[in-house]
């Protein structure tokens, strides 16, 4: 069954309005209409059900075609809109079809109304169908580009670097991670610059030799970068790429993940350091299990021909003189081992014998007046030893009097021209920040010995094996190359360490941790007061990665601001750079490439008012800073606990006004 045409009927003449529908049933047209012939009337039948098509007369009394035209509109409605009139001119009706009606018949021709009404119908109907596919088509666009948006968020703030590059290896498409890594702003590398532009001498010979694996399997993983920032600082990445080709296989351009690898770079270094110390622990283990086996056969041996060589003389009392000589050589030679044995026990067993509670500073006490009595007259001895407030240990005299006398006895023949011998006893509290500058130290507190001489220095290739039992830089015959590998085992064997800093031409200095006897009072952690800071930038430069991640954590623990340098160079770029933001600058004093020193002189002529900080692990460049045109506001000696630094830093940035950048 066919539906009704329902028509909206704008008319005042019910005569006219029944020819209407006379033309329309004769049309084969079943009819649902409604006849209006006012706006508030055809308003309230638009709101009342759907309409089909609407028929208007052009003039009413009180309303018109025109009218009832634009109040359908204002309702947001599309229908075929046909105006009859038996009154106006060809002109007023092209002037209402571009008004938006869609035909106009004039009453004396009725006969057209139905092939009209057809017409239009098929037309709307094609409207709607098209409106619904441009409605469609248009939800498609806004789905699609939300998809886009959400997309071009992930790629924009995707957790690792991406960007694309053509075939010269210019940058096309860039994402701001890996801007934010770089340093960059997009305008400044897209279309620009090349990915090479941006690599160190040694990772363009990687990018150069490695990345043309890529034309021939169309990916590579894995390759591992060395970026130069915006601000001239070094960034590790690992690279993954892939190549884009069009339908017909040629090149169109290559994308690219970068991945940021400083922290995995860390761990490794700090993992390598790890093991070292561990191999290392173990070759001295082995060989001191070693060395106790030797020993132990080695004094059978001597015991039979030091008896020998005494006995000799009594059976033989009529020796000459040369043959009674050549008899002492041998008893000499044999004691002479007899010693080494003892040496070679000492470093196996460790310490032995009797411990007691003492002062270290008597025993100190004593080894200076030897050595007072029996070093060269140009040897000057300097002394730090605290009378009050110095916590004891336990340990055994006589080891730890060998310890100080091994230890100032290396000091002596490091300085064979002359020179100044210090030593310096102080208490010393441990935290966890120190403990991971070295992995050899436990939280607690110590009592330190340190022995500093000026001489040749040990190089840094040879650091490592100077506590290696038979190993000495010593001239044949001065040295059997077991006193610093005794010394380390008394020590270890007092649940203590030791801490060497070296510097070819400026001398070598030994710090000897004990831990202090368990009767002493040690302040609680929670006691100790922790200066925090007001969000200060503070430059931390030193070479060493596990130095730099230690204060980095301590001081933004405690509200303070950082940035890192590697060596002196990288240093003066931040500082030229951020110089108005930065407040202190905690320099190491023994880098590569510019030492802390050079430093120091160049970051005065940019600023100077400039606070800084000297650190150092070897305490004899504390006098460094002293020297005329260094304006050095403290000296930290390495390692140091978080105390240590929060202290330095609040005294330093607290005394007088805030520093002046300018």
């Amino acid at each position: 069954m066919t539906s009704p045409l329902r028509v909206l009927i704008v008319e005042d003449s019910e005569d006219d309005m029944f020819l209407l529908l006379r033309e329309l049933r004769q049309g084969g047209y079943t009819l649902d209409y409604v006849r209006v012939d006012t706006a508030a009337a055809m308003q309230a039948a638009l709101e009342q059900q759907p309409w089909d098509i609407v028929i208007a007369d052009y003039s009413l009394p009180a309303f018109s075609g025109p009218e009832a035209l634009k109040l359908m509109q204002g309702n947001g409605l599309d229908l075929p809109f046909i105006i009859v009139s038996g009154t106006i001119g060809e002109d007023t009706a092209v002037d209402a079809m571009k008004a938006g009606a869609h035909d106009f018949l004039s009453k004396g021709k009725l006969t057209r109304l139905v092939p009209a009404v057809e017409r239009e119908l098929r037309e709307a109907e094609e409207r709607r169908k098209r409106h619904s596919a441009e409605h469609a088509l248009q939800e498609a666009n806004d789905v699609l580009r939300n998809y886009a948006d959400e997309l071009e968020k992930l790629y924009n703030h995707a957790p690792c670097g991406y960007h694309s590059l053509d075939k010269e290896g210019i940058f096309i498409r860039i994402n701001d991670t890996e801007l934010n890594m770089l340093g960059y702003t997009r305008d400044e590398l897209v279309g620009k610059k090349k990915f090479s532009d941006l690599l160190t001498t040694e990772s363009l010979h990687t990018f150069q030799t490695k990345f043309p694996l890529i034309q021939q399997q169309d990916w590579v993983r894995d390759l591992e970068f060395q970026i130069i920032r915006k601000d001239g600082t070094i960034l590790p990445v690992s690279l993954s790429a892939t190549i884009v080709r069009d339908a017909t296989e040629q090149y169109l351009h290559s994308r690219s993940i970068v991945v940021d690898i400083t922290e995995r770079k860390q761990a490794e270094e700090e993992l390598r350091n790890m093991e070292a110390q561990f191999l290392r622990a173990q070759r001295m283990e082995s060989l001191g299990t070693l060395s106790s086996g030797i020993a132990h056969d080695f004094n059978n041996i001597l015991t039979p021909i030091l008896a020998a060589s005494q006995l000799i003389p009594l059976k033989l009392p009529n020796l000459d003189p040369q043959n009674l000589e050549l008899i002492k050589l041998i008893e000499d030679s044999t004691r002479r081992g007899a010693d080494l044995v003892k040496q070679i026990l000492a470093f196996a067993r460790g310490v032995e014998g009797k411990r007691v509670p003492l002062q270290v500073r008597h025993l100190l006490s004593e080894v200076i007046k030897v050595v007072r009595q029996t070093f060269p007259k140009n040897i000057t001895i300097s002394t730090d030893i605290p009378t009050t407030n110095l916590w004891t240990v336990s340990a055994d005299a006589t080891q730890l009097h060998q310890v100080l006398m091994n230890l100032c006895v290396n000091a002596r023949d490091a300085m064979p021209n002359g020179g100044k011998l210090g030593l310096v006893i102080a208490n010393q509290s441990i935290d966890e920040a120190y403990t991971r500058m070295n992995l050899d130290a436990q939280v607690g507190s110590y009592v330190t010995i340190t022995v500093s001489d000026m001489g040749s220095g040990i190089p840094s290739k040879l650091i490592d094996r100077i506590f290696d039992p038979f190993f000495t830089t010593k001239e044949q015959g001065k040295g059997t190359g077991l006193g610093l590998s005794t010394v380390l085992g008394i020590v270890k064997g007092h649940g203590g360490f030791i801490r060497v800093y070296s510097e070819v031409g400026s001398g070598t200095q030994f710090k000897v941790y004990l831990p202090a006897s368990a009767d002493i009072v040690i302040p609680h952690e929670e006691e100790q007061v922790l200066y925090s800071g007001n969000q200060e930038l503070i430059l931390i430069v030193d070479d060493e990665p596990l130095i730099r991640q230690v204060a980095q954590t301590v001081l933004e623990n405690h509200n303070y601001r950082l940035l890192m340098a590697s060596d002196g160079i990288e240093a003066i770029a931040l500082y030229a750079q951020h110089k108005r933001e930065i407040s202190a600058v905690l320099m190491d004093m023994m880098m590569p490439s510019m030492d802390g020193i050079t430093a120091i002189l160049t970051l005065q002529k940019l600023n100077p008012k400039v606070k800084v900080v000297a650190t150092s692990g070897l305490t004899s460049n504390a006098q460094l800073i002293e020297e005329p045109g260094i304006d050095v506001k403290a000296f930290l000696p390495k390692p140091y606990t978080a105390k240590d630094l929060l202290d330095v830093l609040h005294r330093v940035l607290c005394n007088g006004n805030s520093v002046s950048n300018s």
